[in-house]
């Protein structure tokens, strides 16, 4: 449905919700994400897919939600951070494995761990971790850690 303003309505199931959110076809889901659900762990980094701090995941996968129209996202499934509870063993991974510094793209390296763990239940090769951290970038540490905290997600489940 096309409103008066040129924005259309577009349901989002997002974090296992249904959210009915007003849309241009030119709005990213990482602005409706942050501007009108309020849900603001995914962050405008570079907002042309380089940096990953966007990251969220959709139908299981990563996602740059910098990178992806609200429209688009319609009849997926997405999840942010907001959405893993704060319970995740990826969060606890990282707590323990310090793995953040200043905490900027952390939102994103959580995501795409999760989604790792989604599409691999079982411990991947060393390749397949490095190919999948390559998607984001950290300013602040050497990714010793976020590799760290990745077996350790492993470990605990």
């Amino acid at each position: 449905m096309v409103r008066y303003d040129g924005k259309t309505v577009v349901s989002l199931n997002v974090n296992n919700e249904t959210h009915e959110v007003a849309a241009r076809p030119s709005d990213l889901l990482l602005d409706v994400l942050r501007e009108q659900l309020g849900l603001t762990a995914a962050k405008p980094g570079c907002k042309n897919g380089d940096c990953g701090a966007c990251t969220v995941m959709v139908d299981g996968w990563p996602a740059k939600s910098c990178l992806m129209l609200a429209v688009e996202a319609q009849g997926h499934a997405i999840v942010t951070v907001e959405g893993l509870g704060g319970t995740a063993a990826v969060q606890k991974a990282f707590v323990e494995a310090n793995a953040f510094q200043c905490g900027y793209c952390t939102s994103g390296f959580l995501m795409v761990c999760q989604a790792l763990k989604t599409q691999h239940p079982a411990m991947p090769e060393e390749y397949v971790i490095e190919e999948w951290l390559q998607s984001n970038l950290c300013r602040c540490t050497g990714y010793q850690e976020i590799r760290k905290a990745v077996h350790m997600m492993y470990d605990m489940t």
